[in-house]
């Protein structure tokens, strides 16, 4: 068995000269470091005072998610030799807050590839992939709740 590791430095970006001394008095932003990548800008979600044009925890989520899809689901066409031209996902996620036990939680992701494939191509196995993929996503395979895929194809001229 291999073991990954993973890590990222958090760094808060948020004093506005008094730290938090109350809710309202510091901002939520904060950026992702790691020395050989580039930085991820941060904040929380604009419900939770943060800055819409950072990229928050849950974006981050549902970006994690549809980005492992998409990387073994290329895998698995190349292998299977479905030539995939172009891949656009439209992600969705739903995080509900009301639930007084679970607090604030996802309740789902919806993932909604439109793949280009090269004219010809076997769609009925391009669609099978996907269900592949879906179980070989180390993200997926982590959550606690629905990640389902909705995907959607056309062929090159």
């Amino acid at each position: 068995m291999t073991i990954h590791e993973y890590e990222v430095k958090i760094q808060w970006e948020g004093n506005t000269g008094t730290g938090t001394s109350s809710y309202h008095s510091y901002k939520r932003d904060f950026s992702i470091q790691h020395p050989q990548k580039a930085t991820i800008q941060g904040s929380s979600d604009p419900a939770y005072l943060g800055d819409v044009t950072r990229w928050n925890p849950e974006d981050l989520l549902v970006a994690s998610a549809s980005a492992c899809h998409k990387l073994w689901y290329l895998h698995l066409c190349a292998v299977n030799h479905i030539h995939v031209l172009s891949y656009v996902d439209k992600a969705l996620g739903f995080m509900e807050d009301a639930d007084p036990v679970k607090r604030g939680h996802f309740t789902q992701i919806i993932l909604r590839p439109e793949v280009v494939l090269e004219k010809g191509a076997d769609q009925a196995l391009a669609a099978k992939l996907h269900e592949e993929a879906h179980h070989e996503c180390m993200i997926a395979n982590s959550m606690n709740f629905p990640i389902t895929c909705e995907a959607s194809f056309s062929f090159a001229e």
